[in-house]
């Protein structure tokens, strides 16, 4: 059995290793035998963003304060009134599933993922995410280096892009959740009695990870072998916007149950959930939650491809990741790429990690 098959069947404490904040749970990478193990009752928490962006300081303040309440209860929340078209998220799903579809292979195999910096960054071929687990899904992650963002630096489309006329569309989704990001900072920051303009210098023009995921239909085969859609697993930066995907699979696990928890999100709106980096400034306070995207339930629905479009929000690779002043010291710092690439090891390799 090779580590991959091993990977149906494998638990997260095989890994733990590569944990540089306290993960105490124990979760199946792949759904498997935790059919009943749902939490059927539990609602993850939506929030109106707009309070924040356009209300009064009273209604900032408490916008922050009950965000800071879902995210320390499971990580997650939906946030809603953003300022984004729905429609826009609708036409970004179309474009992923002609980006994947409409792109021969091998086109796209010339963009195989490679790091830069921090970032592990191209094409994923189908059950190839990562080294430990046969995910039902195709990849391709773009940072910040692959848009057109920065008049001084000079771009080449062609680098990053097989198709080049895409670039503009997708580089008009990262703008629209760039400007979100300073507010979400804010207020997290302010949940926790913060200055909540802490972050807003590193987080300006900062790095980050748009990834397309495409998830073909699921044959017979696929189906039988046991595999998920995607392994569960922590995100490892700051923060993550997902927009609503259109077809059910993201599940989330509640630690403190120990069950998982089926989150459906209204269209239009984003799925926020905090990452590794976050847990370590905040001392394991806000914790990095444990998610996966399994088979719908419906069998019909297997049958039609799902597409979703996350945008991970890191710092650049010379940051340094350190408690917060107000929380005190309780990790040593480190620089995000030494973090960030020794956590992703387990993933894809040992000598993925960097040290600095």
């Amino acid at each position: 059995m090779d580590k991959k098959e091993r990977g149906v069947r494998a638990t997260s404490r095989e890994f733990a290793r590569y944990d540089q904040v306290e993960k105490p749970q124990e979760y199946r990478l792949a759904e498997g035998a935790d059919e009943g193990a749902f939490d059927e009752e539990y609602r993850i928490r939506g929030h109106d963003l707009s309070l924040f962006l356009h209300g009064s300081n009273e209604e900032q303040h408490r916008f922050s304060q009950e965000l800071g309440e879902s995210l320390r209860d499971i990580g997650f929340a939906i946030l809603y009134n953003t300022g984004i078209d729905a429609d826009l998220y609708d036409l970004a799903a179309e474009h992923v599933v002609d980006f994947f579809t409409k792109t021969p292979l091998e086109e796209k195999l010339r963009y195989r993922s490679r790091r830069h910096g921090s970032v592990n960054q191209g094409y994923f071929p189908i059950k190839e995410s990562s080294d430990i687990h046969p995910d039902l899904v195709e990849g391709w992650v773009f940072c910040r280096r692959a848009f057109n963002l920065d008049p001084r630096h000079p771009f080449n489309v062609g680098e990053f892009w097989p198709r080049p006329e895409m670039e503009p569309f997708f580089r008009r989704l990262c703008l629209e959740h760039e400007r979100l990001i300073l507010p979400i900072m804010q207020a997290i920051l302010a949940s926790v009695g913060e200055d909540p303009h802490l972050y807003d210098r590193r987080l300006t023009g900062t790095n980050f990870g748009l990834r397309l995921n495409y998830y073909p239909p699921i044959g017979g085969k696929d189906d039988a072998m046991g595999a998920g859609r995607l392994l569960g697993h922590e995100d490892v930066d700051l923060f993550t916007l997902l927009p609503a995907p259109q077809i059910e699979g993201l599940q989330v696990l509640n630690r403190r149950s120990g069950k998982w928890v089926r989150l459906q999100a209204p269209r239009g709106s984003i799925v926020l959930n905090t990452g590794d980096y976050m847990q370590r400034i905040t001392n394991d306070i806000l914790p990095s939650t444990t998610h996966r995207v399994s088979k719908p339930r419906d069998p019909a629905l297997r049958a039609l491809p799902r597409a979703s479009f996350p945008m991970a929000v890191y710092l650049w690779e010379e940051e340094l990741l350190e408690g917060l002043p107000s929380l005190g010291p309780k990790y040593p710092p480190i620089k995000a790429i030494s973090f960030h690439t020794r956590t992703t090891s387990k993933f894809y390799g040992d000598d993925y990690a960097v040290d600095k």
